[in-house]
């Protein structure tokens, strides 16, 4: 006899971003995106022209991050700050991610505030304001995220 499986908790909201960093840490894109609601939202409010700047639903974010690992080779975390807001489903992340811009073998080294809302264990909102346009020596993101257009 087999004993029944305890239903688990959904993940804090803070827990759960934290997990989707290790997730982007390790490669596992379809790990990343699974976090996702199958409406989640996506917005980008600095995206450059060529990037998108809303992206509406799991297959789309799924879509967006499909090279992810090939462009950007993501190897740490060097500071991370994560902060309640008054909506116990939403906080804001403040972090810095480094490693490697996979095209040029360069640095990368960028910080990034997300807002992002948790509902059922999912992310249902991620705002994103991390600068595509701050990536060093590039006037021309799109050779290095090719598939961001």
């Amino acid at each position: 006899m087999t004993a029944a499986k305890t239903p688990t908790a959904p993940m804090a909201p803070a827990d759960l971003y934290r997990h989707s960093l290790r997730l982007l840490l390790d490669k596992d894109i379809d790990g990343w995106v699974a976090l996702c609601d199958e409406n989640v939202v996506f917005e980008f409010p600095f995206a450059p022209e060529g990037f998108p700047a809303r992206l509406e639903g799991r297959a789309a974010v799924a879509e967006y991050m499909r090279g992810y690992p090939d462009h950007v080779d993501f190897r740490e975390i060097l500071s991370m700050e994560i902060h309640q807001t008054t909506n116990p489903e939403t906080i804001v992340a403040e972090w810095r991610g480094a490693g490697r811009i996979v095209a040029i073998d360069a640095p990368y080294d960028m910080p990034y505030v997300a807002v992002v809302t948790v509902s059922n264990g999912r992310i249902t909102h991620y705002r994103d304001y991390w600068n595509p346009a701050a990536i060093p020596g590039s006037a021309d993101n799109a050779k290095f995220f090719p598939d961001a257009r």
